[in-house]
């Protein structure tokens, strides 16, 4: 996520359209992709972003500076999104999308790259959507946006040992999925 200066937080806090835009295009691919990472499809976290950033403009004048703006957004992020997927688990069967669309010509090595590049997103966002939301956004948030278990705790509003407890749940679960899923595929 870009750097947002301090004053363009506060203009967008006083209802400057201007400077809320700024901060939306400086933080809208990262809240994006956290929320994807959480929700495992494009529809979704497509839904995620808006509410976070509906959230972003009615509570950004209580933001108070005493953390980072990207700590307090993951957090807004990874909230709305844990939410949002365990709302979605209610209603329906999760399934994950995968956009293969292709146009550019390329060497069949390149083809070969992209293929085993995708088998393997493939089955990264298939092991990530059989975890549990709260494990999905620690394995996330670490392994994928590099957060310290600090920032981890901090945007997730748990305690630093609830965030190693879940990381560690979430690891466990990966490789039991893991060897379960390599199991299948020889």
């Amino acid at each position: 996520m870009q750097d947002i200066p301090d004053d363009v937080l506060v203009k967008a806090s006083q209802g400057d359209f201007g400077a809320f835009e700024a901060v939306y295009k400086a933080a809208s691919s990262f809240v994006y992709n956290v929320a994807f990472r959480v929700v495992g499809n494009r529809e979704d976290a497509e839904e995620v972003t808006q509410e976070v950033f509906l959230t972003v403009h009615h509570k950004l004048k209580d933001f108070r500076f005493q953390s980072a703006f990207k700590t307090w957004v993951y957090r807004v992020t990874v909230n709305s999104a844990i939410n949002y997927a365990k709302k979605a688990s209610k209603d329906r069967n999760r399934t994950v999308e995968y956009d293969e669309s292709r146009t550019a010509v390329a060497t069949p090595e390149v083809v070969r790259e992209e293929l085993d590049r995708g088998a393997q997103q493939k089955t990264i966002d298939t092991l990530l959507g059989k975890l549990n939301p709260e494990h999905r956004a620690c394995i996330v948030l670490r392994t994928i946006q590099g957060l310290s278990y600090q920032e981890m705790a901090e945007a997730l509003g748990i305690n630093i040992n609830t965030v190693r407890s879940r990381l560690k749940r979430a690891r466990e679960a990966l490789m039991g999925l893991s060897k379960e899923v390599a199991g299948y595929e020889l």
